[in-house]
C-alpha cells in the first residue's frame, strides 16, 4: 500500500497527516515518528484531479504543483478572486502570530477556526462576516487604514514562536486593533461587524515550554529519513526532538535539539514507516542562535507511524 503524503490538517483543533486517497495519521505530542521518503515527489494535481502527467515536481517547493495544474488550480482560487459568486458566508479576521506580528484576512463561516490553525496563528479574533465580495472589499480597507499585511512569511512566525508574551497581552494587543478596525469608515455595508472575543491557540499548538529550533528541514530526497518526537505543531510545522543518531550535510539536529519540519514539502512524496531513532538525514537549514524559526510482513498496514 502506498503512503503519499497530502499535508499537514487540523480537524477539530488537533494535528494530522493526510495521505493520497483520504486516509490520516493522528500526530498527538510526544509520539514518537519515523518516515523515508522514497522515489521521486510528484504532482497532486488541482481541484480533487489528480495530476494527468505525475508530473516530478522540485523538492524545495512549498507547493507540490506543476506549472499546469498550479494555473488550473488558482484559476478556482477564492484567494485570486476565481469564484466571485460564490454564494456562502465569508469571515474576516486578524490573525496574531508574535508582537507586533498580525495579518488579515477572509474565510469561509462554515471552516470556523481551521484557516487559522491552517496559518499558525497564535491567537485571533473575527472582525465581520457577510458575503464573499463585501469580506473582501473590506480586507482591502482594513489593509490600507491599519497597514495591516495580508501575509506573514513562515520564517518570521517561527522566529516568535518559542517568546511569546502572556495570554492576556496577546488578547490586547488583538483588542486594540479590533477597536480601531469596526470604528473604520467605508466598511460594505452588507458586512455585519463582529463583537471581540480573542481565541488563542498556544496550547492547541503546544508551543508552551516550546524550545528553539536549531534548524528547518528544507526538503526531502529520495531514502532520505526525518525522525524523532513530536513536542509541537503549528500551521504546517511539526516540531521534532531528534535523537542525534544521524545527520546530514548542513545538519543542525543533535540529541535533544528540536527541529521544524515544514509539512509542506513532505506533500507528494511516498513516504515508509523508518525507525523513530533514525535520525535526520535529509538537507537542513540551521537556525542561528536565538531565532526561534526556526505492521509485521504480510499485514495490511494500518497507518504509517
Amino acid at each position: 500500500m502506498e503512503w503519499r503524503c497530502a499535508g499537514l490538517g487540523w480537524p477539530e483543533g488537533r494535528p494530522v497527516l493526510r495521505w493520497a486517497g483520504g486516509r490520516r495519521s493522528d500526530l498527538p505530542y510526544g509520539k514518537e515518528i519515523g518516515f523515508r521518503a522514497v522515489g521521486e515527489r510528484r504532482c497532486v494535481g488541482a481541484r480533487g484531479n489528480p495530476c494527468p502527467h505525475r508530473a516530478v515536481v522540485p523538492g524545495r517547493a512549498t507547493q507540490a504543483r506543476c506549472p499546469e495544474c498550479a494555473r488550473l488550480d488558482r484559476a478556482f482560487s477564492v484567494a485570486a478572486d476565481g469564484v466571485p459568486d460564490d454564494p456562502r458566508t465569508y469571515r474576516v479576521y486578524l490573525a496574531w502570530f508574535g508582537p507586533g506580528l498580525l495579518k488579515v484576512g477572509i474565510t469561509a463561516e462554515e471552516r470556523g477556526a481551521v484557516r487559522l490553525l491552517e496559518q499558525g496563528a497564535v491567537a485571533f479574533c473575527w472582525l465581520g462576516r457577510g458575503p464573499l465580495m463585501a469580506a473582501r472589499r473590506t480586507e482591502e480597507l482594513l489593509r490600507a487604514a491599519l497597514g495591516v499585511p495580508d501575509r506573514v512569511s513562515y520564517d518570521k512566525k517561527r522566529s516568535v514562536r518559542t517568546a511569546l508574551p502572556e495570554r492576556g497581552e496577546r488578547a490586547r494587543e488583538l483588542a486594540e486593533l479590533h477597536g480601531r478596525a469596526v470604528a473604520l469608515d467605508g466598511w460594505a455595508e452588507t458586512l455585519e461587524r463582529v463583537a471581540f472575543e480573542a481565541v488563542d491557540h498556544a496550547a492547541a499548538f503546544g508551543l508552551p515550554g516550546l524550545r528553539a529550533a536549531t534548524g528547518v528541514v528544507r526538503e526531502l530526497v529520495d531514502g532520505g529519513t526525518v525522525a524523532g518526537r513530536l513536542v509541537a505543531a503549528a500551521g504546517p510545522d511539526l516540531y521534532l526532538e531528534g535523537s542525534g543518531s544521524a545527520g546530514s550535510a548542513g545538519s543542525a539536529e543533535g540529541a535533544g535539539d528540536v527541529f521544524v519540519v515544514d509539512a509542506r514539502v513532505l506533500v507528494g512524496w511516498e513516504l515508509v514507516r523508518a525507525d523513530a531513532g533514525a535520525g535526520v538525514t535529509v538537507p537542513v537549514r540551521v537556525v542561528p542562535d536565538g531565532d526561534g524559526s526556526g505492521g509485521g510482513a504480510g499485514a495490511e498496514q494500518e497507518g504509517l507511524f
